[in-house]
């Protein structure tokens, strides 16, 4: 027994409550090297109770084997540690370590001290059932000439800039609201549309103040509330890290330097200030055009916190979306959200984080953040071919049991945004690889989000290329792709376990150039396989259960004594089945 590999910790992603009553409690082992893990737990005050069960493995990576198990302890508190046995040893772990025989002393174990209801992760039910679609709205539809910005180009005539307007607006959204009921999409994420200097509006000139190329409040409203009666919910984007270099307060500072009464909003190295390749104040990366600001400073604290309730409050959204969020002070979060749901108890809140994000995910800060392991890993799968099939598997196994198994029920998952090639470009201009990519994408546990015109087919290198006008012409559209994606949506609708309802788990076994998953309750399991290779596979269905196809592209199941799938290069299946017993 490997006793080096194996972890455990009393928080974060190896103990939490799913709800006022449930633990959820994990453990990391060696891959295949542990063949029984018991959970040994009872009330502190009780030990003499204590009692043991059973743990089973909810997935693995190239490392590790992760065992899991739900309990509900009587008072909400617990102590416990674990029995572990392989062919050779058996041990018990407690927070003193290893010992061949369990500890008497209640002290030497794990605690959980309550189930706060305060600390159970809560976000919005509906952001379960929602598949989200962003707009970057200079370039999504130019329903209103008369406000277009001076210099705005006719629709579409060039390739996009970082410098050229099309005159995108709120109008442009309202009229095309039918496309996106069409498609199925029950939530809209907006790029900034606050007033800016720049087209993608990151650079915010006031926070009160729509960007007059979108329109005006009025036509906001009007727009949310075509929404609203849609079933659309509304995300709007917070640029919180920083402001543009035109915010009155910056302008302020650059005026007066150290007399301004704006200087502590900032975080300026010396007097003058000055830009260039490396300003002396800091800024989002080395960008001068964008001072980040100092949110420990409570009138800038006061200053947002009063935008993010405005919007809220005004307009009726749904969500924020928080930009550069890992850059900001965990404490600002903490009175963020508290400010935000108080307003509004169910609003979601999307952090932009690349990196681990469990220090965001505890409960008091945000509800999700963007699933970028998802992008690069499915990018690597099928757009590069830097991996295969076995190691997507280990790779998102590795990151799910990184965060608590209920934050990614509402993970925001995506596959290109304002900010990466088209997803087409990425690969490589290959419809089929791409299908299979917005298959995996509309049947992996999460929220998923498509970037406006993925769905026809619109295709463009990084930004700004990533960023051209949508295309209305249907006779330009890529409608194979369009119904494809939207028959998935309409089916992932129908079928609760294909958005987040049940358990999730891998299966490796299954055939080792696929990527396989299931979804289940104790009455029903959805099993969903894809070849992400170019050659055809062939898999025996495991179990006995009878099996049903609820979609497939190049891919069938074949009956007869052994059930199995055959499936074509870049196929894939969404198979029913009313046995959730099937084994890995």
């Amino acid at each position: 027994m490997e006793h080096a590999a194996i972890f455990h910790r009393p928080g974060d992603n190896f103990i939490y409550p799913t709800d006022q009553e449930t633990l959820h409690i994990r453990i990391r082992t060696k891959k295949n090297d542990i063949q029984e893990v018991h959970l040994l737990h009872g009330d502190p005050y009780e030990w003499d109770k204590a009692s043991l069960e059973p743990m089973k493995i909810s997935g693995s990576d190239s490392l590790f084997d992760y065992w899991h198990i739900h309990v509900k302890p009587e008072y909400r508190r617990i102590r416990y540690g674990f029995f572990l046995k392989s062919e050779e040893e058996e041990t018990y772990l407690t927070e003193k370590g290893f010992f061949e025989e369990a500890p008497g002393d209640v002290g030497y174990y794990f605690a959980f001290p309550y189930i706060h209801k305060t600390e159970v992760f809560n976000a919005p039910e509906w952001v379960k059932e929602t598949v989200w679609y962003q707009i970057f709205p200079e370039r999504f539809g130019n329903g209103n000439s008369d406000n277009d910005p001076e210099g705005a180009l006719p629709w579409g005539s060039k390739e996009p800039s970082p410098d050229n307007f099309f005159g995108g607006d709120f109008e442009g959204v309202i009229e095309h609201l039918d496309h996106l009921e069409d498609l199925g999409i029950n939530g809209i994420y907006f790029t900034p549309i606050f007033k800016a200097h720049s087209n993608h509006k990151y650079d915010t000139i006031d926070y009160f103040e729509i960007d007059p190329q979108f329109g005006d409040k009025e036509t906001l409203k009007r727009l949310v509330s075509e929404c609203h009666k849609r079933g659309i919910r509304v995300m709007l984007d917070a640029v919180f890290n920083h402001s543009g270099y035109y915010f009155e307060p910056f302008q302020d500072v650059l005026k007066n330097g150290e007399n301004s009464p704006y200087k502590d909003w900032f975080h300026p190295h010396s007097f003058p200030l000055h830009a260039g390749e490396r300003p002396n104040y800091e800024t989002f990366g080395f960008v001068g055009s964008m001072p980040k600001l100092n949110t420990y400073n409570k009138d800038v604290k006061k200053y947002l916190l009063d935008t993010a309730a405005y919007w809220i409050k005004e307009f009726d959204i749904d969500g924020w979306r928080l930009d550069v969020a890992n850059e900001i002070d965990h404490q600002f979060w903490r009175e963020f959200r508290q400010t935000v749901r108080e307003i509004k108890p169910d609003l979601y809140i999307l952090g932009e984080i690349w990196h681990d994000s469990m220090p965001w995910l505890r409960g008091d800060q945000f509800d999700a953040v963007m699933n970028y392991p998802f992008t690069a890993n499915i990018l690597n799968l099928l757009a590069f071919d830097k991996i295969n099939a076995q190691q997507f598997m280990n790779n998102i196994s590795s990151v799910y049991h990184s965060y608590p198994e209920n934050v990614f029920s509402v993970a925001f998952n995506l596959v290109g945004s304002h900010d990466t090639p088209r997803i087409l470009t990425e690969c490589g201009g290959d419809e089929d690889k791409t299908r299979l990519v917005f298959s995996l994408l509309l049947t992996f546990m999460g929220t998923p989000c498509i970037y406006y015109g993925d769905e026809i087919g619109l295709s463009g290198e990084m930004d700004p290329g990533c960023r051209k006008c949508m295309e209305w012409d249907q006779e330009k559209q890529n409608l194979r792709m369009y119904h494809h994606i939207k028959e998935l949506i309409a089916l992932r609708k129908e079928e609760p376990l294909l958005s987040n309802e049940g358990q999730f788990e891998f299966l490796p076994s299954l055939h080792e150039n696929l990527v396989a998953f299931r979804k289940f309750t104790d009455k029903k399991s959805v099993l969903i396989a894809a070849n992400p290779s170019g050659e055809p596979v062939k898999a025996i269905l495991p179990g006995d259960a009878e099996y049903t196809s609820l979609f497939s592209a190049s891919a069938e199941i074949k009956t007869g004594s052994v059930p199995s799938l055959e499936l074509g290069s870049y196929g894939f299946i969404i198979i029913s089945s009313s046995d959730s017993n099937t084994e890995k």
